[in-house]
């Protein structure tokens, strides 16, 4: 099974239209501080409003993982096998991306 081409849904399928709703606030953000910046606002006003767009793109970085895990991850390993020891590695070059940025 390759990332391109779900066999299942992935985890976070019963919580999608969350997730969309919150990329969309996320995306609205991201519009904001283009508008902030064109307009020559304060730098730290800006700087403020990146924090928070950050901190809302960790929230739903976290969140995906967390399904990633409990789903995914879970499964794999109850399955066992080579699947089972390629998904705990894919989830922990996830959680070490997420550590890096």
């Amino acid at each position: 099974m390759t990332s391109t081409e779900p066999e299942v849904p992935h985890g976070y399928h019963g919580d999608k239209d969350r997730y969309l709703a919150r990329l969309k606030r996320i995306e609205g953000q991201a519009r904001g501080i283009h508008r902030m910046v064109d307009e020559e606002k304060y730098c730290i006003d800006i700087l403020t409003q990146i924090s928070a767009l950050t901190r809302a793109l960790e929230g739903v970085a976290i969140g995906l993982l967390e399904d990633h895990l409990r789903h995914c991850v879970v499964d794999a390993a109850r399955a066992g096998g080579p699947e089972g020891e390629e998904k705990l590695a894919e989830a922990s070059a996830a959680i070490a991306r997420l550590v890096r940025s």
